[in-house]
């Protein structure tokens, strides 16, 4: 199962997001309706979007249609940067990689600690 967590830092115009677990595609849409929700609250293109990704697991095949939905939120509400924190997993890495090219997703940065 999946979680998720959204706060938005005003003063530093940071969306922050938290991700963790494996996603169902209910968990995905529950996610997509959270964002929507928070993102209706700011101007996108003043903003950064910072995902913590630390905890997530790779995404099942049936699932990245989300994932690529999410990506294709993040490019056309238009934010100036979108960082995704991940831990050490080369899989992961070449999964998100992999979506935001096929989405032409041109200002993620994928910080690995």
């Amino acid at each position: 199962m999946g979680s998720f967590n959204i706060q938005i830092n005003k003063p530093n115009k940071i969306f922050n997001a938290e991700v963790e677990g494996t996603f169902s595609p209910e968990d995905g849409m529950k996610s997509i309706e959270a964002y929507q929700k928070e993102i209706s609250t700011i101007t996108p293109s003043e903003y950064e979007i910072h995902i913590d990704c630390t905890k997530l697991n790779v995404s099942h095949p049936d699932t990245l249609p989300i994932l690529e939905g999410c990506f294709q939120l993040y490019k056309k509400d238009g934010f100036k940067e979108i960082k995704l924190t991940i831990s050490s997993n080369p899989i992961l890495s070449m999964q998100l990689k992999r979506v935001s090219r096929k989405v032409e997703l041109t200002n993620l940065e994928i910080i690995e600690v």
